[in-house]
């Protein structure tokens, strides 16, 4: 089992909240860890997965929650059973201002935010993403990367291993998942099947009021999407490109979104009330490892020399951020920043006091100053609010450079691992 980074935070909200909703993808490792804390919590465990205690929530939702009236529970898949919402709520309403931790609730699917949650838990609830491992938790490691760019020292002259294309693409075959870690790619490969076609369509049924013949649409959408990976999204290209209404490849994307498959990073702009109308958002897969297969990738190499390499690379620096934001010491938003010229900034951090720092991933060994362009574009565009910038790249040294009187930083992508 590898150590989660996110286990004290979770033990600590457990204290301080009546309901705790842990969610992120399917077999990211949310039942282990809610398994490990309902023992160290002496919680009782049930899973709406198993089919008696299903039929036991839906036949008498308040009673199946009044059971637990003694006792603290762990509600594994919550998501197949959102008709236990309003008694969970009831039950939460009704306890003493000073019980904490009464309910630790799990799902693979966000259905606190689909439009078919109608009523929301009440304010006493914490809702933490548990995301598949990131580099640091594979290492053993407790390095947080946001931490290390908010706090802006980069004065370190210690050399970071050297990661060779070939390396950075296998680290991108083997995801996150933790079940794929350390098999071999034959393993892998078996196992992603089964995830898509066992469990996935599974959890889009359950979430989404499907009509018609969706498997094909969804077939033809998933691997689509993989390949667009750290791109712009174009709803319109995308629906042309499959034969599909647009209307439905948008509510399609939004689904595999609330299921944590990829992720939409909308576009920075100064006015934060209009950054998800104005310009497009950027769509990342949430494991590129499963993004590999369903594009027929299957070694270093292929993918190293394949035209989606430097695109899944950005796609995974992100998801490392996000994952690293779950134990961070401070909340940033994470968008992308393009102008009108085009000029781009793959990552833009922004702190709660709106201060920004931005984050260019290249795939290549060596860096120059014109890796820095979209950093300086976005240098004048945000003024004083930006902290600082970073490139990351191949190399294995911290490097200064100075553009248009801007300090910059280039720093070995290896800098994740450590």
């Amino acid at each position: 089992m590898f150590p989660r980074n996110s286990h004290a935070l979770l033990s600590d909200l457990l204290s301080e909240f009546r309901i705790l909703y842990l969610t992120g993808p399917r077999q990211a490792g949310k039942t282990t860890l809610a398994k490990l804390i309902a023992a160290q919590r002496d919680m009782q465990y049930l899973s709406l997965d198993d089919e008696g205690v299903m039929a036991a929530a839906k036949n008498d939702p308040h009673g199946f929650i009044r059971s637990f009236t003694d006792k603290n529970v762990v509600l594994d898949e919550f998501q197949y059973a959102p008709e236990l919402i309003p008694a969970v709520k009831q039950a939460s309403d009704n306890l003493p201002v000073n019980q904490k931790g009464k309910f630790l609730l799990t799902g693979s699917a966000d259905i606190f935010s689909s439009a078919r949650t109608q009523e929301a838990l009440p304010g006493h609830m914490a809702r933490v993403e548990l995301w598949p491992l990131s580099l640091t938790e594979i290492q053993g490691s407790t390095f947080n990367f946001i931490d290390y760019l908010l706090e802006a020292d980069f004065s370190s002259s210690e050399m970071f291993p050297e990661l060779g294309r070939e390396q950075l693409a296998q680290i991108l075959l083997d995801g996150g998942y933790p079940e794929v870690q350390g098999i071999s790619q034959r393993g892998k490969s078996i196992w992603y099947k089964s995830y898509l076609q066992g469990r996935l369509l599974k959890d889009f049924e359950s979430l989404y009021a499907a009509r018609g013949e969706y498997h094909g649409k969804l077939e033809a959408l998933i691997p689509y999407l993989a390949g667009i990976s750290g791109n712009l999204l174009k709803y319109a290209n995308v629906a042309n490109d499959l034969s599909q209404n647009d209307k439905v490849v948008k509510s399609y994307i939004e689904a595999l979104e609330w299921m944590f498959i990829v992720r939409r990073v909308y576009p920075f702009v100064k006015n934060s009330a209009k950054r998800q109308t104005i310009g497009m958002p950027k769509i990342h897969f949430v494991d590129t490892g499963l993004a590999c297969y369903l594009l027929g990738i299957r070694t270093p190499r292929q993918l190293a020399t394949s035209h989606v390499y430097g695109a899944l690379l950005e796609s995974f620096v992100y998801m490392e951020c996000l994952k690293h934001l779950t134990w961070a010491a401070e909340e940033v938003g994470i968008y992308h920043y393009r102008d009108k010229q085009q000029n781009e900034v793959d990552l833009v951090l922004e702190r709660s006091g709106g201060d920004l720092i931005g984050v260019e991933v290249k795939a290549s060994a060596s860096v120059n100053e014109g890796d820095f362009k979209g950093l300086s574009h976005l240098a004048e565009f945000v003024g004083e609010r930006l902290e600082t910038g970073i490139v990351f790249y191949g190399g294995t040294r911290v490097l200064p450079f100075l553009v248009k009187e801007r300090r910059f930083y280039a720093v070995p992508i290896s800098r994740l691992m450590v």
